[in-house]
């Protein structure tokens, strides 16, 4: 798994998992107690690039849009993988999460 930062975007390649979580949390942790990030109010989190995802992934999204809202920076996610959808949807968290819709992705009937 890789994060690339650049000011006001990051990008996520890789799996979200049990495995990749824990690392990311702590280095998100660190971003976020950048001054630089600080200033910023506005940070989007791009997903397109991740190859896997599960329940510990959701957990890691739940988790950095509490740290960026504990800093009033408003957070949304971009290119949500549908593993992350279906939990969300399974879990009724689809409606916490800020997604910008892609309009690439395919619906049945206005249902992911």
């Amino acid at each position: 798994m890789t994060l690339q930062t650049d000011a006001g975007r990051w990008r996520l390649a890789g799996a979200l998992d049990f495995t990749t979580v824990p690392g990311l949390v702590a280095e998100a942790e660190k971003l976020f107690r950048n001054p630089a990030l600080r200033s910023l109010a506005h940070l989007e989190i791009d997903l397109a690039a991740v190859e896997f995802a599960n329940s510990a992934g959701l957990a890691l999204l739940l988790e950095w849009m509490e740290m960026a809202e504990s800093r009033d920076i408003r957070l949304v996610y971009l290119h949500l993988p549908d593993s992350l959808h279906r939990i969300a949807a399974f879990s009724n968290l689809q409606d916490l999460l800020p997604v910008v819709p892609d309009p690439d992705r395919q619906t049945v009937n206005g249902q992911d």
